[in-house]
């Protein structure tokens, strides 16, 4: 049977935030492009913010008051910011590219599990920092980090989910940029290749006694080497936080998870310390 398509409604519909004239003449002036995933302005994406208590969070850490920036220069991908008390770089608190998209698996990663065609919210970049604050010796940065998170990953989440309900996806697909990206990601998300699974998973339990920066950064400086000596490198695959039931059962099946075991037999890293402590030096 054919999936009936989700009705285009607004995120909120407690409060009418624009009149229906105002959101006709965006969408025949730029056929979609000016809102935000082609349906909604930025009205109503602060209301769900609003909703969702990201606002209260924000006042919270007194980063009041907020401006937003749409950039749908490349649409379908967007480029959403939000930044305190003005537009510039050093006043970034979020910057988010995400699109819709249909993905197709390249190949059968499971052989009794058939993936079909899906309706992804596509995350291709998630930015979340605090820029009243800085890094200290009690909490030192990730690589790629300018300033300190929000700690509000679960809240975020929460409202992609909402967001991704909403418009009628089948999940969530990302693309962790870095190392340690994947393993907060994997508090929530599942990587659609059970191998990739299996190597983040055997590098963290492999070294139970390293904090999380610490083996981020060796990762990220090339320092960490296979079973056979070669240098470990970091690649991006999708990871899924699925919606639709076959996802789920997909990521659930026992050959899902056999395929994670029998690779992570496979695998064995070391760290390579004098790499590690000449690399780090030249950082600092």
């Amino acid at each position: 049977m054919k999936k009936a398509r989700p009705k285009r409604t607004p995120f909120w519909r407690e409060t009418r935030l624009v009149n229906e004239k105002e959101i006709l003449s965006d969408l025949i002036g730029s056929k979609g492009s000016s809102l935000f995933l082609g349906r909604y302005t930025m009205n109503e994406v602060v209301a769900v913010l609003g909703k969702k208590n990201f606002l209260k969070d924000a006042r919270r850490r007194r980063l009041w008051p907020l401006e937003f920036d749409l950039d749908s220069s490349e649409y379908p991908l967007q480029k959403l910011r939000i930044f305190h008390e003005q537009k510039s770089p050093e006043k970034l608190i979020v910057e988010l590219k995400i699109k819709e998209g249909m993905f197709i698996p390249k190949r059968r990663l499971a052989s009794s599990v058939s993936l079909l065609e899906y309706k992804f919210l596509i995350l291709e970049w998630l930015t979340l920092q605090n820029p009243l604050l800085n890094f200290s010796g009690e909490r030192s940065a990730l690589p790629g980090q300018k300033y300190p998170g929000l700690n509000l990953a679960k809240k975020v989440l929460d409202i992609f989910i909402y967001l991704a309900r909403l418009t009628g996806k089948d999940g969530i697909l990302a693309f962790p940029a870095y190392f340690h990206n994947s393993l907060i990601f994997s508090r929530y998300f599942h990587f659609l290749n059970p191998e990739k699974s299996a190597e983040i998973q055997t590098i963290r339990n492999s070294f139970p006694q390293l904090s999380f920066s610490k083996l981020a950064w060796i990762v990220h400086l090339g320092c960490l080497k296979d079973k056979k000596g070669k240098k470990y490198e970091w690649k991006a695959e999708e990871m899924v936080y699925p919606l639709d039931k076959s996802l789920k059962d997909y990521f659930d099946s026992r050959t899902y998870k056999d395929k994670v075991n029998e690779q992570e037999k496979k695998l064995g890293f070391e760290i390579d310390w004098d790499c590690f402590q000449k690399k780090m030096n030249v950082q600092t």
